[in-house]
């Protein structure tokens, strides 16, 4: 491996990276207290899902980079084996990458996962949610989830996350979130 071609590959695309215009950098993540950025997007059933519609329910807002990978098979069984909790606590969950339509029917259908996983192709939702990870021609997305509340707002941000113990945090956050009292 000739490293100095390797490390002036990377100086190279963090140069490019810095000359995009800003409307095509990852935003930055938003906070808790933000409204969180609406979107529509379609899911692995081809049908399209749009924050708006979920209004009144909890929202776990999950971003990984790529169907059928180790780390993210793990995770999305995570999700997939607290499903019931979710329903309980009135939550929906939803996956996003970067992964095609048909990606996501595939990985649902071989790995039994019966939540929404959407496709972002375009990159929009996860530059928006500051989750893109766009390193010249690798793009994908960062493993980063947002717990949204009823009315539409971020109530926690989980950045850089462990996949294996995910769905476990995720539940007792929401939890806290849900004891605190109403405004």
């Amino acid at each position: 491996m000739d490293i100095p071609r390797v490390l002036k590959a990377f100086l190279l695309a963090a140069a490019s990276m810095a000359a995009l215009p800003a409307s095509l950098r990852a935003a930055a993540v938003p906070k808790a207290g933000a409204q969180a950025p609406d979107f529509s997007l379609r899911a692995q059933d081809g049908t399209a899902v749009s924050l708006k519609d979920l209004r009144g329910k909890w929202v776990v807002l999950y971003f990984y980079p790529k169907d059928f990978t180790s780390g993210c098979t793990r995770e999305a069984h995570g999700f997939q084996r607290d499903e019931k909790l979710y329903l309980d606590r009135n939550a929906v969950v939803l996956g996003i990458s970067l992964d095609s339509v048909d990606s996501h029917r595939k990985f649902c259908s071989q790995e039994g996962l019966r939540f929404k996983i959407l496709s972002d192709s375009d990159h929009k939702v996860a530059r928006r949610y500051g989750s893109l990870n766009d390193l010249a021609v690798l793009k994908f997305a960062k493993r980063n989830t947002f717990i949204i509340d009823p009315r539409g707002a971020i109530a926690r941000e989980f950045i850089g996350v462990d996949p294996d113990q995910h769905s476990r945090e995720v539940l007792a956050a929401l939890d806290g979130l849900q004891q605190q009292p109403k405004p």
